[in-house]
């Protein structure tokens, strides 16, 4: 079985239940993926039937999670993605994050969310 395949089937610890360091282990872990920018890296990290929403761009699946991705860090360049635990209850974790990119004229822009996993 390869990596990869493997990753498709085994879940990626640390797993709920969630304890502080647990959980901020998780989000420095998935910090660090984004921050790799390989579409095919992130994508193992979401559920085979990920559903996601970008503004209005909707991606269903990892292959589509893959070309989002793909699409994405092509026009933000030296994308740098950063998430801190905001919460963390049992088998749920919230997190806050800041990313920074710029285009291909030099323009940097700089966005902020919450997410909840």
């Amino acid at each position: 079985m390869t990596d990869q395949n493997r990753a498709v089937l085994e879940p990626r610890p640390p797993l709920p239940p969630f304890t502080r360091d647990t959980a901020v282990q998780k989000v420095r872990l998935a910090e660090d993926g984004w921050n790799s920018r390989d579409p095919e890296k992130v994508a193992l990290a979401y559920t085979p039937d990920s559903r996601w929403r970008n503004r209005a761009e909707f991606a269903t699946g990892r292959q589509e999670i893959v070309a989002f991705l793909t699409r994405k860090w092509a026009k933000e360049l030296d994308y740098r993605l950063i998430k801190e635990l905001w919460a963390f209850d049992g088998n749920r974790i919230a997190v806050r994050f800041a990313y920074e990119w710029h285009d291909d004229s030099g323009n940097w822009f700089r966005s902020y969310g919450r997410i909840i996993f």
